[in-house]
């Protein structure tokens, strides 16, 4: 596992923001950020439901996805969030956590 960022909610626009169909929200890349912070917009009919929706997470990159989330309390995903890209959320001691798998050929959002 390897540190990738951090996510906020908010309710603002933010500049560079791209939509994730899947989850019908709004985010921004942390790799722009200079504290690798990835700001979440929800679309008032986004299926993303608490822990996720309304608390910040911690984002991890990991090779396997299926491994890294076996035996964890798995609160939204596995899914595409972008093409090439495969996360899910989990939640650990009251904490959300996010692991993200890298699709072959691609190792960062942008």
């Amino acid at each position: 596992m390897r540190f990738h960022h951090t996510g906020v909610i908010t309710d603002q626009k933010q500049a560079g923001e791209v939509y994730v169909a899947a989850t019908r929200v709004w985010v921004t890349n942390p790799e722009a950020h200079p504290y690798r912070i990835e700001f979440l917009r929800f679309e008032p009919d986004s299926p993303v439901v608490p822990p996720v929706r309304d608390h910040c997470h911690i984002a991890y990159t990991v090779d396997d996805l299926d491994e890294a989330i076996r035996g964890k309390n798995v609160v939204l995903g596995p899914f595409d969030a972008l093409d090439g890209l495969r996360v899910v959320f989990i939640e650990e001691n009251g904490a959300v956590v996010e692991y993200m798998q890298f699709g072959k050929g691609r190792t960062e959002i942008s």
